[in-house]
């Protein structure tokens, strides 16, 4: 009996090893069925190349934008009254502009920003001026200031070119340490300004710039009882440095 037992343990045991080989018979055929699959993979894998990430490093950066600094000096030559009563007198200034391309192109033209500060403005005013501005006495004396126009354009034609003509107006404040042409007029006065000439190409960073017909115009704008104002034509002549960004061959 001890026997028959000892027999059948084993018998036992290799049915349920049987039954267990059959369920797992399916596993390994689909097992087997993906192995070369799995191997293809990897191999693709192995063989993808590397993903290209875009970085500030690999994007080009934007030139920068060209940018003059001129060194200007105006002297005035004559006056007229068209905006402005005032007569007889003249205006000398110096100082820097600045100028950008920072708005593209306008009319076939480079289209600047230009800004401008005059801390040396001398007027030179006829003595005893009624409240219009006219003097009613001979002889002239001299009335100080200082200038500053924030708003501004400029339009270069032909840029980087042996010549190149422009137009420009600027348009700020300008104030005197003595009401100006009329003693109930006031110490400031709005200003504006237009010009043209043309600029001449120099070497290196350097051009040299001639207004030979440039206004200068400033009044009260009736801030007070009393605007007599004073428009003067000048003559403009300015160094140009170039900052930055590259200049367009000539």
């Amino acid at each position: 009996m001890g026997g028959l037992l000892r027999n059948l343990v084993p018998l036992r045991s290799s049915r349920e090893f049987a039954r267990i080989s059959r369920r797992l018979l399916p596993v390994l055929a689909i097992c087997g069925c993906l192995q070369p699959c799995w191997s293809q993979a990897s191999s693709d894998a192995a063989s993808v190349t590397p993903a290209v990430f875009i970085t500030r490093a690999t994007v080009p950066a934007k030139p920068p934008l060209e940018s003059e600094l001129i060194y200007e000096a105006a002297a005035s030559y004559g006056h007229y009254k068209i905006f402005a009563s005032g007569s007889g007198d003249f205006l000398y200034t110096a100082g820097m502009e600045y100028d950008l391309n920072c708005w593209g192109r306008l009319l076939g033209a480079r289209f600047d920003y230009a800004g401008e500060i005059l801390p040396l403005v001398l007027l030179k005013q006829g003595n005893k001026p009624d409240i219009w501005g006219t003097p009613q006495a001979p002889g002239y004396h001299m009335v100080s200031g200082l200038a500053v126009s924030p708003i501004g354009f400029r339009l270069l034609w032909r840029d980087g070119k042996e010549w190149m003509p422009y137009l420009e107006g600027k348009y700020g404040m300008i104030g005197f340490t003595e009401k100006a042409l009329s003693n109930r007029a006031t110490y400031e006065n709005f200003s504006m300004q237009s010009a043209l000439g043309v600029k001449l190409a120099l070497r290196s960073r350097y051009d040299l710039r001639l207004g030979l017909f440039s206004d200068f115009h400033f009044s009260d704008a009736f801030i007070v009882p009393v605007n007599p104002g004073l428009d003067v034509m000048n003559a403009n002549l300015g160094l140009v440095y170039h900052l930055r960004g590259a200049r367009a061959p000539r």
